[in-house]
């Protein structure tokens, strides 16, 4: 494990993606529908697979791993550098969007820290990546990110929140596809 890299690309991760910041851009359900369908996307056409998420106001949790042939180094990436693109021009474009002078300044402020970008950054470089290498740290990275909103004040049971795969775990389904873990098969 390595602090921003993903080393094993045939394991089970916990990443975060988050915003510069902690800017609360997914407070807005356009921004959080380009994740949901950013994701959905990488699961049909790019090798994700996906075990368990939520998508909190300035960032997202994620279990993860790639199927056989593609690197999840590379589908982050291509799913960070997409939803960047798409989401900073929807702030620019939307003008229901209230805060989008203050929203674009300080992406702009964190861009010239960053020599890849140009103009605009909208994520933290790195996604803190934790190879779940047991048991144990795969049911409670699960259980951290299920129990996320309810930490946060948003609902009172983690399966109410529906930008979470808890809805899922509890027979529901969510607006992500997601690969449920056989608790069973854990030791």
């Amino acid at each position: 494990m390595n602090g921003h890299k993903i080393v094993n690309q045939d394991g089970l991760h916990f990443i975060t993606p988050t915003v510069v910041g902690w800017i609360d851009v997914f407070t807005r359900s356009t921004y959080r529908q380009i994740i949901v369908d950013s994701l959905n996307y990488c699961i049909k056409h790019k090798g994700l697979q996906l075990y368990a998420y939520v998508i909190m106001s300035n960032h997202i949790h994620l279990v993860v791993s790639a199927s056989q042939g593609h690197r999840l180094s590379d589908i982050i990436r291509d799913f960070k550098s997409y939803t960047a693109s798409y989401i900073l021009k929807e702030v620019e474009n939307n003008p229901k969007e209230s805060r989008s002078v203050w929203m674009l300044k300080l992406f702009k402020y964190y861009a010239k820290y960053n020599k890849n970008n140009t103009t605009y950054q909208l994520w933290q470089r790195g996604n803190h990546p934790i190879e779940l290498a047991s048991d144990k740290w795969i049911v409670q990275k699960l259980q951290y990110i299920h129990q996320n909103p309810v930490r946060a004040g948003l609902v009172a049971h983690a399966e109410e929140y529906v930008y979470s795969s808890a809805r899922d775990y509890a027979g529901s389904n969510g607006p992500i596809e997601v690969q449920k873990i056989d608790f069973s098969l854990l030791g």
